[in-house]
């Protein structure tokens, strides 16, 4: 049985978001702001639709390493689901409102969103996180909550704007 993470593997640094994921308090909160974060910063230099495909299979490859030595296979120092969950979330703000505030509107609300679907765990997420003990479905629920948190962000801009 290994250390998870240990932080001088490559695997478990980026699985954990460089330490993010050792945060005792709510990691999965914390590595979706550090995932916020870095989308915006990231989207003023790359075509961020093919980052966020990249990074969901990087994610599955990073996650199938990581927990094969695991009891527990969703470990919670495990974030880098939610920074794939996060970008999937953040997708429209990149190419559908041009004011800075329906941005900032959108992301923040696409932030609590996503948190509330991914921690609430709603049909069918619940399903897959139960069903799927696999690099997979750590990743898949997590994507699903991202593209569940589009529609209500939507929402709240319309209602908004």
């Amino acid at each position: 049985m290994k250390t998870f993470p240990n932080l001088r593997n490559p695997f478990d640094l980026f699985a954990s978001l460089f330490g993010i994921g050792l945060i005792a308090f709510a990691p999965g909160t914390f590595g979706s702001i550090f995932a916020l974060v870095l989308f915006i910063v990231l989207s003023h230099f790359i075509n961020m639709f093919f980052a966020t495909l990249i990074i969901f299979v990087l994610s599955i490859f990073v996650c199938n390493e990581v927990i094969r030595d695991l009891k527990v296979k969703d470990h919670k120092a495990i974030v880098i689901d939610e920074l794939v969950g996060m970008w999937i979330a953040l997708l429209p703000a990149t190419y559908l409102f041009n004011s800075m505030e329906e941005r900032i509107t959108y992301a923040i609300s696409a932030l609590i969103f996503f948190r509330f679907f991914d921690i609430l765990k709603v049909f069918p997420i619940y399903l897959i996180d139960r069903n799927l003990k696999n690099a997979f479905g750590i990743v898949l629920d997590d994507a699903i909550a991202g593209l569940f948190a589009i529609i209500p962000s939507f929402l709240i801009l319309y209602l908004l704007f």
